[in-house]
C-alpha cells in the first residue's frame, strides 16, 4: 500500500479512521490510529460530554446546556492534547459535520487546538476555506457522495478561494450513521461506492490531482484492493475501529454490535433529516411505538432539527439518544454502525485491525 499524502501531510498507510460521534473516536483511538501509520480521527460532536463533562459550563439533566456547552472547545483542546501524546509530531484529523450548529466556530476551535487535517460533510462545506484561512497548513477534505457535489464545492473554492480540496472523501450508502443519499438511492445499484468512484475520479481530474477517499463498507484487505483497483487513492473505515480496544465507547456499544445480525442494521429516520444506519435496538422499537424517551432539546445539536421540532416529529433527540450509546445504556442508546457491522466478532487493538488490513490476515 502507498502512502497518502493529504495536504502537507503523508499518511503512512492509506487507512483513515472515520470520525464517529458522540465520543466513539476521541483521543484514544484517533491518536492510536495515527501512531500505528494510518489517519487517526477525532470527532468534534459532543465534545461536552469528554471526562464526564468538566469542560461544558452548564450542565442540565446530565446533558451539556446549548451548543456552546455541546461543542466545548476547552474539551476539543484536550482531547487533541491528549491524542498527540499518543501519536506525537504524526498527523491527525477531526471531523466536523456542517450540519451543527456554530459550525463555523468548531471550524475555528479544531484550528486553534493544532488539528492538521478537517474533514466535513452532512452537507457540502462551501465555505471552508474561508473559515480556516488564518490556517493555511491545515489541509481541507470534504465529503461527497457524487461527483456533482465535488463540482460544486470545486467550483466554488475556485471561484472564491483559489484551491481546491486537499483530498476528497467519497461516501457510498453502506457507511454508519447519516447517509448522502435518499432510503430508495441507498438500494440502487448506480450510487454503490463502487460505481461512485470512477466518475468522481474524473471530476478530480477537471480540477487538478487531489486524493479520493473511498469510505462506505469498505471492512477488510479485499475491499480496499477493489476500492484501490477502481481509482482511490485510500479509503475511510469506521465501524472496523469500533471493535478496538482503543475505540473511546463504552465496552456494552461494542458488545451491542458483536451480538447485532444482519437483519438488525437498518437505515432509520434521523432528526438531521437524512437516513441514518444504525442497530435496531430497544430504543427504536419505542420509538415506533411512539414511547421513547421524552424530547427536551437540551443541547441544541443540530441546525436540521429546528431546536427539537424534528426530534418529536421522529421521536428521539439525537444527542441524547448518542450521547447514551457512547455511555453504553443499552436500552436508550442509539447505537450507528455500517451496513457490514453484523461481522464484527471479536475486540482487538488497531495495531492488530491495521496489520490485518494491511496484509489480509
Amino acid at each position: 500500500m502507498n502512502p497518502l499524502k493529504i495536504g502537507q501531510h503523508t499518511i503512512e498507510l492509506p487507512i483513515v479512521q472515520g470520525g464517529m460521534g458522540i465520543g466513539v473516536s476521541w483521543d484514544r483511538l484517533a491518536g492510536t490510529v495515527s501512531l500505528e501509520g494510518g489517519l487517526g480521527i477525532i470527532s468534534a460532536i459532543g465534545t461536552g460530554y469528554y471526562q464526564n463533562m468538566q469542560y461544558a459550563a452548564k450542565v442540565i439533566n446530565s446533558r451539556p446546556y446549548d451548543t456552546q456547552n455541546l461543542y466545548s472547545f476547552e474539551a476539543l483542546k484536550e482531547i487533541v492534547k491528549n491524542a498527540r501524546k499518543i501519536c506525537a509530531h504524526k498527523p491527525i484529523g477531526v471531523n466536523i459535520m456542517c450540519a451543527i450548529n456554530d459550525y463555523s466556530r468548531v471550524v475555528a476551535d479544531a484550528c486553534k487546538s493544532g488539528i492538521d487535517i478537517i474533514i466535513s460533510g452532512a452537507g457540502l462545506p462551501t465555505n471552508l476555506p474561508e473559515l480556516t484561512k488564518n490556517f493555511p497548513n491545515v489541509a481541507l477534505v470534504p465529503i461527497v457522495s457524487s461527483a456533482k457535489a465535488l463540482k460544486i464545492i470545486c467550483k466554488r473554492w475556485t471561484q472564491r478561494y483559489g484551491r481546491v480540496p486537499d483530498a476528497v472523501v467519497l461516501e457510498g450508502p453502506l457507511s454508519g450513521g447519516h447517509q448522502g443519499f435518499t432510503y430508495e438511492q441507498c438500494a440502487m445499484e448506480e450510487y454503490q461506492l463502487e460505481n461512485l468512484i470512477a466518475p468522481v475520479k474524473e471530476e478530480i481530474r477537471e480540477w487538478g490531482d487531489f486524493p479520493l477517499i473511498a469510505a462506505g463498507g469498505i471492512w477488510d484487505k479485499n475491499d480496499i484492493d477493489k476500492a484501490m483497483a477502481l481509482g482511490a487513492d485510500g479509503v475511510q473505515m469506521g465501524t472496523r475501529f469500533i471493535g478496538t480496544h482503543e475505540c473511546d465507547a463504552d465496552e456494552v456499544f461494542k458488545q451491542v454490535l458483536i451480538e447485532a445480525k444482519k437483519e438488525d442494521i437498518q437505515l432509520l429516520k434521523s432528526p438531521v433529516g437524512y437516513p441514518a444506519r444504525g442497530v435496531r435496538t430497544n430504543l427504536i422499537n419505542l420509538v415506533d411505538k411512539r414511547e421513547g424517551p421524552a424530547i427536551k432539546c437540551v443541547s441544541n445539536c443540530v441546525t436540521p432539527c429546528q431546536r427539537g421540532k424534528e426530534a418529536k416529529e421522529v421521536g428521539y433527540c439525537i444527542a441524547d439518544r448518542l450521547a447514551d450509546a457512547w455511555k453504553g445504556k443499552r436500552e436508550s442508546g442509539l447505537f450507528f454502525t455500517g451496513a457490514n457491522g453484523y461481522k464484527l466478532k471479536e475486540i482487538i487493538s488497531v495495531k492488530e485491525l491495521l496489520h490485518k488490513l494491511v496484509n489480509g490476515e
